[in-house]
């Protein structure tokens, strides 16, 4: 999402003049757009501050903008604390970009702009065409939520659950579109929970999948919670929407489950991913994992072991809890550090040996992929119907082409392979 709203930004500061620059030296306004859900998320900021001061050490120095969760969170902290940060702007208003950094052109004191106005904000977005021409792009339906999972950050530094409406998310996906994008992701801190005029995501997705020229559809970041029936038959039926769910468990364990308030059971989860499988077979799963979370036993992670052994998860991100400022489960009792650390070793070599084997059974055969850009001269990064990254060697421009290639190959996080489409030069990875 904040990829998202990185681009979006820079629509709206293209209406005031400024443009893009790769080079540090020549900037004039740093914007920092950030995210608060790992650890030292707000050190990485004074970090880079650092290195801007470093690098602006004898020269008139740039505009500087923190926006993001971060500065959501902790704004008034980091204005005091860094006297080079002239403007702190939450997630819900960076639509204000434009006039906030015209305020601070006219030496206006420092701003701290952290109100929750989603509507606001999208309605501005609305009037200002996404300039994305990616051949996989992002596409932002729904902000915010409702959950409260004990852990997280997202209720407090994006606010409640908000969803645009059909038409407009409609009106940008074409957009999109017609700027060269073959494949949108929908995305939402709790994109499933999608809800407008009572249309949900499942009817959002009928209606997108209509799109002349959009040839793939995804979605992320799911809840258990709002896994509906509606939304798994949309699976069953529009091919346009990849046989891959993210869908975040955090971990196998009932008990741990509630604790995190996380609103389901781990049977709850068995059974959807069940259902995902009758409807689609050959659909496959990734998902986040909090590894040591107060009150985690030996049984309650073996529960975790257990789940990842049974659905067989392609991708898993997983880390040790670490708590977030003003949550609740900050002010629980952690596990000691040494076990839970031995436990994300244990339960990484578990999921890294899954992946492994499930790239194996993938040599020899032949996969779709959707190629997004060129790497050097002739090579090729694109992504096969379950997002995994592949890579060609290949002297035609394959950018946006949609081609059938055979996997040779492969490494930890990429699958390497030729063209079958055509005859192509062998990959050597």
């Amino acid at each position: 999402m904040n990829e998202y709203d990185s681009n979006r930004i820079f629509d709206v500061l293209k209406k005031i003049g400024y443009s893009k620059t790769e080079n540090i030296s020549e900037t004039d306004c740093y914007i920092l757009n950030t995210c608060h859900i790992r650890e030292k998320a707000t050190e990485k900021v004074y970090h880079d501050v650092g290195r801007l001061k470093k690098e602006f050490k004898n020269r008139k120095k740039p505009i500087l903008i923190v926006t993001g969760c971060v500065a959501q969170a902790e704004g008034e902290e980091m204005l005091k604390r860094e006297n080079y940060i002239d403007s702190v702007i939450g997630p819900q208003s960076y639509h204000k970009i434009s006039k906030i950094i015209k305020d601070i052109e006219a030496k206006k004191q420092k701003i701290n702009v952290t109100e929750f106005d989603t509507i606001e904000k999208f309605d501005t977005l609305n009037l200002i065409k996404n300039s994305n021409s990616k051949v996989s792009s992002f596409l932002t339906i729904q902000e915010g939520c409702d959950k409260f999972c004990n852990f997280c950050v997202v209720p407090y530094t994006r606010g409640p659950e908000y969803s645009r409406t059909v038409s407009e998310i409609l009106e940008e996906a074409k957009v999109l579109v017609e700027n060269g994008s073959k494949e949108i992701t929908l995305l939402g801190q709790n994109v499933n929970a999608y809800l407008n005029n009572k249309k949900k995501l499942s009817d959002l997705i009928y209606t997108l999948s209509k799109i002349k020229g959009l040839e793939r559809i995804r979605y992320t970041t799911s809840h258990p919670k709002d896994m509906t029936d509606d939304l798994i038959g949309a699976h069953k039926d529009i091919k346009k929407l990849m046989p891959i769910l993210h869908l975040p468990v955090q971990t196998g364990s009932t008990k741990i489950l509630k604790l995190m308030n996380r609103k389901h059971n781990i049977e709850e989860y068995y059974n959807i991913i069940e259902k995902l499988k009758k409807f689609v077979p050959n659909i496959k799963f990734s998902s986040d994992f909090i590894i040591g979370y107060p009150g985690e036993t030996d049984k309650d992670f073996n529960d975790t072991l257990r789940l990842m052994k049974k659905v067989q998860f392609i991708n898993s991100y997983s880390f040790v809890f670490s708590a977030r400022p003003g949550t609740p489960a900050a002010k629980k009792n952690i596990v000691k550090d040494d076990i839970s650390k031995q436990r994300l070793s244990n339960f990484q070599e578990l999921s890294e040996k899954i992946k492994i084997n499930y790239k194996k059974k993938l040599l020899d055969s032949s996969v779709e992929v959707l190629f997004e850009n060129r790497i050097d001269e002739n090579s090729f990064f694109g992504r096969d119907k379950f997002f995994n990254s592949v890579i060609v060697k290949s002297n035609k421009n394959l950018n946006g082409k949609i081609l059938n290639v055979k996997i040779k190959n492969f490494n930890t996080n990429t699958l390497f392979g030729t063209i079958s489409d055509f005859n192509e030069k062998p990959f050597a990875a």
